[in-house]
């Protein structure tokens, strides 16, 4: 089933590590796979570092079949180090590369764990007594399931920090019409909640953001026509989860711009390194992907680099991309250590984009780091303020966000919506590769900002009304109109996703509601007699503009049979159901992970890169560690 899709991670993993320009003698390769040491199971998204005379060369980690590989290597004596949460750290030392020759190696990790009895005795007593009895072991927690072991510490000072969601409630379309939000490209919480899923244990139901779920695969749109950024198209069918619903999708393709006719780069790369950021998931990680993204620098691209501990300065000035060996050096000498001034960095990469401000090319910041600010403004709200006075100068902003246990996504999303930017989390190589090179045109260039949808509902064709996710997206409705609100940016080549579940005209179906209004009236307009379910509104911004321009769209009463329907719609809502049981919505209706899998492999369809099929394996793992 998987043989297509694993063939071709394979030949991704092979090839998609970060490492210093190649010597003339570097023709040797290591590669391999990883395993339990218990049950032989092959173990994807290994941490991989590649030591030679004690210097780091690279890191990788294994795909989802538990395969990695480092190719073009110089002759010479190797260690390898495997990290992987929950399992010892294993070393394999004098691994010998000669010229010409590839090495094979067959590595088994191990869980360190107490036996179950003894964590029976020490969750009784005292903290002191369990700090005293643990020592400097691991232990086991019964509720993971297969991320084994975890350091007491680990789970005593867990800080994440997720923003609260609550889903959206049904609305009456009699009495309230439109609904108004801003788009959403950011796919950070999909590659957070594989992260999860990945390392043994379901999501905390905040970290699931449905419409980012949906939005990090791409659909088969058409390209747009015309002078317009974007395109749109919509369906109307039954709702798979509920049959006494229907369903609307609404998808938009922006307008792709191939590499060769983007404008130049003009990039900061503002970078955490502080000590925080000192594991193999944040620094190591973060240093291999960027050089993914130098790999495809042109001449005419720039870039200067600006990093933050207990203090921020410039490491390396505006450097042209045809400059490889100097960028690569200034990212591989960065180590991690002292606290975490990230109001600081901001303004100092800010001011470091301002002065080398080029007005026809892409001015941007690049935030990397796993958002633990805790020197000078570190405060959400007073983040928040300064990145929208800054995003007034023009300058865009992509946050990528790395590792485990003190990451703070709720900081990182509010910086990246109100930061006229988008938001990755980056949890392994691929995903650097899928951000940084694959998507490098939708990351970095805008097409539109500050998109805006409003639906309006026909109260004679529709009861009421839900959008399926978006909840941190939502705005008033005036907002609609008032250019000076800042909503979404659409880069090149990006596809959105919406979906609203509508309970249809006449059901006997009881919704929250208040009562009558005494001195308003609500009775449909004439109108409201057509054949029309909803009107939808769009206003965007050219990236250089102030004033907004309008689209509108028109949904008819034509519903098809959900079978008919397109594989754009079914999968996308094979991701709505995943989304809904992780969050146990009250609103995922008959939707059930055996519901989402079914979904997803009849509509799997084209899966070039692999991300559908990893999708599947995701729903079949939270399925078992469900039971």
């Amino acid at each position: 089933m998987y043989t297509k899709s694993l063939l071709v991670l394979m030949l991704i993993s092979m090839f998609s590590f970060a490492q210093k320009p190649l010597q003339q003698n570097a023709t040797g390769s290591i590669c391999g796979k990883v395993m339990d040491a218990t049950n032989a199971e092959l173990l994807p998204f290994v941490t991989i570092s590649l030591f030679k005379d004690s210097a780091l060369v690279s890191n990788t980690t294994t795909d989802i079949a538990g395969l990695y590989c480092f190719k073009n290597l110089e002759a010479g004596t190797y260690k390898l180090i495997f990290a992987y949460v929950g399992y010892k750290k294993t070393e394999v030392k004098n691994v010998k590369v000669a010229e010409g020759k590839s090495v094979s190696l067959s590595t088994k990790i191990g869980t360190e764990s107490l036996a179950l009895e003894e964590v029976q005795v020490v969750t009784n007593t005292t903290k002191t007594e369990k700090n005293k009895a643990y020592g400097k072991k691991d232990y086991c927690m019964k509720s993971i399931a297969i991320a084994g072991c975890v350091s007491p510490n680990s789970m005593n000072y867990n800080t994440e920090e997720y923003s609260k969601i609550d889903d959206n409630e049904f609305k009456e379309a009699v009495k309230e019409p439109l609904s108004t939000f801003s788009i959403d490209v950011d796919k950070a919480s999909y590659s957070n909640v594989r992260r999860f899923i990945t390392q043994g244990s379901l999501p905390p139901a905040d970290a699931v953001r449905v419409e980012e779920m949906i939005n990090y695969f791409d659909y088969n749109y058409p390209q747009p026509k015309g002078n317009d950024p974007f395109s749109i198209t919509t369906e109307f069918t039954e709702c798979p989860w509920n049959p006494a619903h229907n369903l609307v999708h609404i998808g938009m393709q922006s307008k792709e711009i191939k590499m060769d006719n983007m404008p130049a780069n003009n990039l900061v790369f503002l970078l955490d390194v502080s000590g925080s950021m000192n594991s193999a998931d944040k620094l190591p990680l973060l240093k291999s992907g960027l050089n993914l993204l130098v790999d495809q620098m042109r001449p005419q691209d720039k870039v200067a680099i600006v990093v933050y501990a207990g203090a921020a300065g410039v490491v390396l000035p505006p450097t042209a991309g045809n400059e490889k060996a100097k960028i690569y050096e200034a990212l591989e000498k960065l180590e991690a250590g002292g606290s975490t001034a990230g109001g600081e960095g901001i303004l100092l990469a800010y001011k470091t984009a301002k002065e080398n401000f080029v007005s026809s090319a892409n001015n941007r910041v690049i935030l990397a780091t796993d958002g633990d600010f805790n020197v000078g403004v570190s405060s959400n709200g007073e983040l928040t303020r300064l990145i929208e006075k800054e995003r007034e100068s023009g300058i865009f902003l992509t946050v990528l966000g790395f590792g485990t246990g003190n990451y703070k996504d709720s900081k990182m999303e509010q910086l990246a919506d109100k930061g006229n930017g988008n938001y990755a989390y980056i949890d392994n190589i691929l995903e650097a590769k899928k951000v940084l090179v694959k998507e490098m045109g939708g990351t970095l260039l805008t097409v539109a900002k500050d998109v805006k949808l409003q639906v309006e509902f026909n109260p004679t064709k529709v009861k009421a009304y839900r959008l399926v996710g978006y909840e941190n997206r939502l705005l008033n409705n005036e907002d609609f109109n008032d250019d000076k609100k800042d909503a979404g940016e659409l880069g090149s080549g990006h596809t959105v996703t919406a979906i609203y579940e509508i309970i249809p005209a006449g059901s006997s179906e009881l919704v929250a509601s208040v009562d009558p209004l005494k001195y308003q009236q609500t009775t449909p307009t004439s109108d409201s007699k057509s054949n029309e379910v909803m009107t939808i509104k769009f206003r965007y911004k050219e990236p250089k503009e102030a004033v907004s321009k309008l689209m509108t769209h028109i949904v008819t009463d034509k519903k098809s049979l959900f079978a008919l329907s397109s594989e754009n719609c079914k999968f996308s809502c094979a991701v709505a159901q995943f989304g809904m049981v992780l969050r146990e919505s009250k609103f995922k209706g008959e939707s059930t992970f055996k519901s989402a899998l079914i979904l997803a492999k009849a509509s799997k369809g084209k899966d070039d890169e692999g991300y559908r099929s990893e999708f599947i394996r995701l729903i079949e793992m939270a399925e078992l560690l469900k039971k």
